[in-house]
């Protein structure tokens, strides 16, 4: 297996803690199961001592990393399956998928004087793209606040899909602590470093706007924010590295005000660099385009159209990457937001 003596070290300290659980669980109670379990340990441990860990025992091939990654346990590449694995597989990869669909936020999402709409679609069964919207009643004075997040894992398949799931959790959390935006982010590019592998991070765009069209937005190494206003549109460019790179990385946030109809494009690369038959990438100035196009056009009617030019360009070409794309967009102050 290819891994780096890093990532390898990892995985024996985590084989190593797995191990040590197991002989606190069998002192209580030696069952079949764990008996089975401390042994597939110990010999995953000997793979990684003799340089043969990822390889598999059937075929002497290499096992997916991704599979790895999900479980350091894996022996078989897939090829070498039997019927009944690789049944219960699918079943383990259309359970992620059902949950993974599960942690995506409601479509007609309206909250704190804004309205979002966003468009989500796996390459595959599961995705690395993530995707949510956090209403914040943490406002002494009543009002609510919104956070949006919307962001690419690091890899593909399940493994990319456990870390995506690994931000939401995080982020749900830490959204209702009192900390600012870059506290958040901080904190959570800790956890998320010391508990992934080091080839591992996730770009990420994560904002916090308030009732007031006034909009906090920390772009880590992620690709540009558009705010459009009517037939204006800036790029927010990215303020500092993927998440988990490093444990102790530090973050700055860009922060602007948005008026009544305008809006912010947020968008992965599998939109931006999906391509056409000759090859030609789609790019952000084609969504660019777009949104001059439609300039009053609500977030919903802007994302549908967005789907469409997509697939138009795309053609009969394969999906090649996860696809997600959000639109907010501010109303206005309300009636009553005035007269308080």
């Amino acid at each position: 297996m290819a891994t780096p003596s890093n990532d390898m070290r990892i995985i024996r300290d985590q084989l190593l803690f797995r191990r040590e659980r197991l002989q606190e669980a069998l002192a209580q109670s030696e069952t079949a199961k764990l008996v089975q379990l401390m042994g597939d340990v110990d010999r995953a441990l000997d793979r990684v001592a003799n340089g043969t860990f990822g390889e598999c025992l059937a075929c002497h091939g290499t096992v997916d990393d991704e599979r790895i990654i999900a479980d350091p346990l894996v022996s078989l590449c897939i090829d070498c399956l039997s019927e009944a694995q690789r049944r219960q597989l699918e079943r383990d990869i259309e359970l992620a998928n059902q949950i993974q669909k599960g942690l995506l936020p409601r479509q007609d999402f309206a909250v704190a004087n804004w309205n979002v709409s966003y468009h989500y679609e796996p390459a595959g069964l599961v995705s690395g793209d993530y995707c949510d919207l956090i209403e914040d009643r943490r406002n002494g004075d009543g009002t609510t606040g919104l956070y949006f997040i919307l962001g690419d894992v690091s890899g593909k398949g399940i493994a990319a899909a456990m870390l995506m799931s690994n931000l939401h959790a995080m982020f749900r959390v830490l959204a209702q602590a009192e900390l600012s935006l870059c506290e958040i982010v901080q904190r959570a590019s800790r956890v998320f470093c010391e508990s992934t592998l080091p080839t591992q991070y996730a770009t990420l765009v994560v904002g916090r706007a308030d009732n007031t069209g006034a909009v906090e937005i920390c772009n880590a190494g992620h690709l540009p924010v558009l705010l459009a206003r009517g037939n204006e549109i800036t790029k927010l460019d990215s303020t500092g590295m993927p998440l988990g790179l490093f444990c102790e990385q530090e973050f700055t946030v860009t922060r602007t005000r948005l008026g009544s109809g305008h809006s912010l494009i947020l968008y992965t690369d599998g939109v931006s660099e999906t391509e056409d038959a000759s090859g030609r990438q789609y790019g952000v100035e084609s969504i660019q385009a777009l949104v001059n196009r439609e300039p009053n056009a609500e977030a919903d009617t802007l994302v549908q159209a967005c789907r469409k030019h997509l697939g138009e360009f795309r053609g009969n070409g394969p999906r090649m990457d996860d696809e997600t794309l959000m639109v907010l967009q501010y109303a206005g102050v309300a009636t009553k937001d005035r007269a308080a």
